[in-house]
């Protein structure tokens, strides 16, 4: 018998929650199979099994806490069990049978409770994951097809739900959810661990720095001159496409180096300032926004950059970037532009200094030698702690870095 632990978190994680378990007790696996999902307040992090074998008991339920190296299941290895996983975690036998559903009958006037013996089963038959599904979306799982074994309804099916031909998305009380017509409807669930993360970095963000933000517009032409000349040899030769984050990327890099307090952080009383340049890029994924970090920008090429962030997107949209990939960060860039945004203040990423929104380009009739010409421009915001950075500092670095993206060839003359 062996023991299946959550993994070793690292300080900054207290603990976790189970998210999932793909696999049932009696369950036979093999080796590095997937067991269970945990989800922390930074990313999601997934339990293998470490042998063939069994699972022959689970500790740890759906939505139940776990601390680091907790004991969560037992396992054995070498023994023979059921194959079937329906692609479904099972119940602990163990656990509360789940509340079944209610129908009004009367007695002298006064509703009763009568039990439906179809929607009990229906009930048990779906997994902890997909009623934590249905809890979240208020999508009854008897009105979507089911992808799994014998037509049952996966997690998998709730977050992208096909509903049936005669059904109408209904909530578990029954009442429509926002798709009818004619209702005043509303819909409660629970953050998740990382949005309450993120809502608590924000406003600690807001609260315990002196936060302040200057702004700029640069003349996107040059560079996107420069990527409509070379894109198609770029692509070819590194085999990534050549975006725009990768040459803001290398010109933050620059402007980090002219300006160190920029790429500082704060300890206590002490500044810390740090001679490497790592730099977190905001990405969107279907759990909120996460920011991996692009390690010793300085030493990494724009194809290199490209690939590392293609990379950290499709991590992100899957739920597999790790820990390791999200911390540590020495400077961080948004890209709101990607949705459109014209103009923010992004807030800082604590314990850094400071952190760059990108914006959406658009045309604008500007002045030129005398002239009025119509150019994409970008308006760029730097939003900083005041504390350990002066506003002169914060505006020379945002107008270098405003200089190097006018002119690309002015990182690669080292100028």
């Amino acid at each position: 018998m062996a023991d299946i632990k959550a993994p070793v978190f690292p300080e900054s994680v207290a603990d976790g929650t189970i998210v999932e378990w793909h696999v049932s007790e009696g369950q036979q696996v093999n080796r590095d199979d997937l067991l269970a999902e945990i989800e922390t307040d930074k990313v999601v992090l997934e339990v293998v099994a470490p042998d063939d074998g069994v699972v022959t008991k689970i500790v740890k339920q759906v939505d139940d806490t776990v601390l680091s190296d907790e004991l969560i299941a037992e396992f054995e290895a070498g023994a023979s069990g059921s194959t079937d996983s329906n692609d479904e975690p099972a119940v602990n036998p163990d656990q509360p049978a789940a509340p079944v559903q209610a129908k009004q009958g009367t007695d002298g006037g006064e509703p009763v409770q009568v039990t439906d013996k179809k929607d009990e089963a229906d009930h048990k038959d779906q997994s902890p994951a997909v009623r934590k599904a249905a809890k979240e979306s208020g999508v009854d799982p008897k009105d979507v097809e089911g992808s799994g074994r014998g037509g049952r309804v996966t997690k998998t099916d709730m977050a992208n739900p096909t509903l049936k031909s005669d059904s109408s998305i209904k909530s578990d009380s029954g009442r429509p959810v926002a798709e009818s017509t004619g209702e005043r409807t509303e819909k409660r669930v629970p953050m998740t661990r990382l949005r309450k993360r993120v809502a608590e970095r924000l406003l600690s963000a807001t609260q315990e720095t002196a936060m302040l933000t200057t702004f700029n517009e640069v003349n996107m032409k040059p560079l996107m001159d420069m990527r409509t000349k070379y894109k198609e040899k770029f692509e070819k030769r590194h085999g990534v496409r050549l975006g725009f984050m990768s040459l803001f990327v290398k010109a933050a890099t620059e402007a980090l180096k002219r300006f160190p307090a920029v790429n500082a952080s704060l300890d206590g009383d002490d500044i810390v300032y740090h001679g490497f340049y790592d730099i977190g890029v905001a990405v969107s994924s279907d759990r909120g926004l996460v920011v991996p970090v692009l390690r010793d920008t300085d030493r990494m090429g724009m194809a290199d950059i490209e690939a590392k962030i293609r990379e950290y997107g499709s991590k992100a949209q899957e739920g597999k970037l790790g820990l390791d990939e999200m911390t540590g960060g020495t400077f961080t860039i948004s890209n709101g532009g990607v949705f459109g945004s014209l103009m923010s203040t992004p807030i800082l990423n604590p314990p850094q200094t400071a952190i760059l929104g990108m914006h959406a380009i658009n045309e604008r009739p500007m002045a030129v030698d005398g002239k009025v010409e119509i150019l994409p421009m970008m308006y760029l915001a730097l939003s900083y702690d005041h504390r350990m950075i002066d506003g002169k500092e914060a505006v020379q670095f945002l107008v270098t870095l405003k200089e190097l993206v006018e002119d690309p060839t002015m990182l690669l003359l080292d100028l």
